[in-house]
């Protein structure tokens, strides 16, 4: 792989908006990242497909799934005084919300920076000052109106507006660190481009799908559709997956930085499909990639529905490790991620080979 590429590829995802329902620019990034790897589409629910140039439609289908959108908010209200009531799209801890800047989208498409805001410290009562923060009703963001007719007249902010983190991806190359928002699941996406790449000249006795779904975050939506319409035989799912070597003791890290992706074995959605779950683990030892086993007792991926889907589909999660997913900032590794490229590429190359199913 090419690592310059690579990384500008996932700056590029990760900085781009694309809350949940409102993927459209991702999309469009997507589109561009793929375009000399075959045929692409989109479908009602912003879903993207890639088929690459070698795709007979004779063979075993996989499909590699990852999903576009990110955790975000929507403006629930304007209050008369020019203040954004927000609901949550998606997982968020509430307090984790305040004091970040945050993006808004207008009507016309561009985006207003804002800042989520609460009582000032100096206004509270000793009361409040030692009241947890529970709700995200007693959060606002104040993107500078002074009035609801400014909100809508001159910022062109309506309620049903999206609203994402405001972060800029970094780079840390003497760590090989990656800070920035949205690695769930924009690693993932990066990931099943650069699979597809990576295979682009392979003689496969198996057809690869890419299948970017919609709407993740709030339900497992797209991937309902995806499913459904690639109708694969296999799923690999690519996922930022929450890393746990902050707050564990050694022997319960399952998902930390610089092991490699984490395969799990369960989460609150899936069981994954045992047999290949032991293909894939044997094809990590045969070609010697770092990589970790994972049992989750929270959370879970579009994996969840694609497993049940159709008549039934064996599924795997080849997760990337992300510290501090669904808040602003997440951090990840490019080790990371060129070794759950590494094992995807070499999972179907077996696969291929001795066609297990």
């Amino acid at each position: 792989m090419n690592k310059e590429f690579m990384l500008n590829m996932i700056e590029d995802l990760s900085n781009t908006m694309g809350a949940p329902g409102f993927e459209d620019d991702v999309l469009f990034k997507l589109k561009r990242y793929s375009q000399d790897l075959g045929e692409t589409y989109e479908d009602t629910l912003n879903n993207f497909y890639l088929f690459p140039k070698n795709y007979a439609d004779d063979k075993i289908r996989i499909m590699l799934d990852g999903h576009s959108d990110e955790v975000g908010f929507m403006v629930h209200a304007i209050t008369p005084d020019g203040m954004l009531k927000i609901v949550p799209l998606g997982g968020w801890l509430v307090y984790n919300i305040p004091a970040h800047k945050v993006k808004v989208r207008t009507m016309d498409n561009d985006y207003v920076t804002g800042i989520v805001a609460t009582k000032p410290i100096h206004y509270m009562n000793e009361e409040e000052r030692n009241k947890p923060l529970k709700d995200i009703a007693e959060l606002s963001v104040d993107i500078g109106a002074s009035s609801k007719e400014e909100v809508i007249n001159e910022y062109k902010i309506n309620v049903g507006a999206p609203i994402l983190p405001d972060v800029k991806f970094e780079y840390w190359e003497n760590k090989d660190i990656m800070i920035g928002k949205a690695f769930d699941n924009r690693l993932g996406c990066a990931a099943v481009l650069a699979v597809i790449q990576e295979l682009e000249k392979e003689d496969l006795n198996v057809d690869i799908v890419g299948a970017i779904a919609s709407q993740e975050e709030v339900g497992l939506r797209g991937s309902m559709v995806t499913a459904r319409s690639v109708k694969p035989d296999i799923c690999l799912v690519f996922e930022g997956s929450p890393a746990d070597d902050t707050h564990s003791e050694e022997y319960m890290i399952q998902t930390g930085l610089f092991r490699g992706p984490s395969l799990r074995h369960l989460d609150k959605t899936m069981i994954t499909n045992p047999t290949l779950q032991r293909f894939a683990l044997d094809v990590a030892e045969k070609y010697n990639i770092q990589h970790q086993q994972g049992v989750r007792t929270g959370g879970g991926t579009n994996g969840g529905v694609i497993h049940t889907s159709n008549y039934g589909i064996p599924t795997i999660v080849l997760g990337i490790p992300v510290r501090y997913v669904h808040s602003h900032y997440g951090m990840a590794t490019y080790e990371d991620f060129e070794n759950t490229v590494k094992l995807g590429v070499e999972i179907i190359k077996e696969f291929s080979k001795e066609n297990i199913y």
